[in-house]
């Protein structure tokens, strides 16, 4: 048994390492509907690393459905061969919550993979701002990416950019859900602990559209570790 962080930053390279077999074969691909893609991801995390539950509802959208965030429901849509298509899985490995998300590009249209770029580019600024800044608060991180998106030409989708993440179940906030995410106004200290004193961590999330051309990608990982 490790430390938190270790058993953190374990979950999520198993995570990583899920998603780089996804790609290695194949399976993210034309013709393919979002729900068989999220299935076919689903039985290789059971087969290969064990997972037999999820702390979360799994995400697989493409095209059009890139633009919604995570509460938002969308119809079944088929991969198309120009299209964005992001994954949020959030794996339990051995009581541990991973939450982890990508986007790849189906073609070549080099917007669509500037916008890969710099989803990367954003969140590593993002957490770089965390480790420089001590007294950095929830609403002053989502402001910051939010920015950067502008920035860099897109729309920020969603209304939060972030959550707790833990040992399976995390720490919830029942009263007020809100406060326990990275979101405008909040001013919740990132490095506040938890009820017990304990360092609370944090999942970052990037979220960036292009609402008149219809795609956007997403990005998540360990903020804190």
């Amino acid at each position: 048994m490790g430390t938190v962080e270790q058993e953190l930053l374990a979950a999520q390279n198993k995570a990583a390492a899920l998603f780089d077999e996804v790609v290695a074969r194949g399976l993210i691909k034309p013709g393919v509907y979002e729900s068989e893609l999220s299935q076919q991801i689903h039985a290789l995390a059971k087969s290969n690393y064990g997972v037999k539950r999820h702390w979360h509802e799994r995400i697989v959208r493409a095209g059009p459905n890139t633009l919604l965030d995570y509460s938002m429901k969308s119809p079944d849509r088929q991969i198309m061969a120009d299209d964005t298509v992001f994954l949020d899985f959030g794996p339990v490995f051995d009581g541990w919550e991973a939450d982890y998300a990508r986007t790849y590009v189906v073609g070549n249209d080099p917007r669509k993979h500037q916008l890969v770029a710099d989803l990367k580019s954003t969140f590593m600024k993002g957490k770089q701002l965390f480790r420089d800044t001590p007294t950095l608060t929830s609403g002053e991180l989502y402001d910051y990416v939010f920015n950067l998106g502008l920035q860099a030409g897109w729309q920020f989708g969603a209304d939060s950019a972030g959550h707790l993440v833990g040992h399976f179940p995390h720490e919830p906030d029942r009263e007020t859900p809100s406060r326990l995410q990275i979101n405008h106004g909040n001013t919740i200290s990132l490095r506040e602990p938890d009820a017990q004193g304990a360092t609370r961590h944090w999942i970052l999330e990037v979220h960036f559209v292009d609402r008149v051309n219809n795609f956007g990608g997403f990005v998540e990982e360990l903020l804190t570790v």
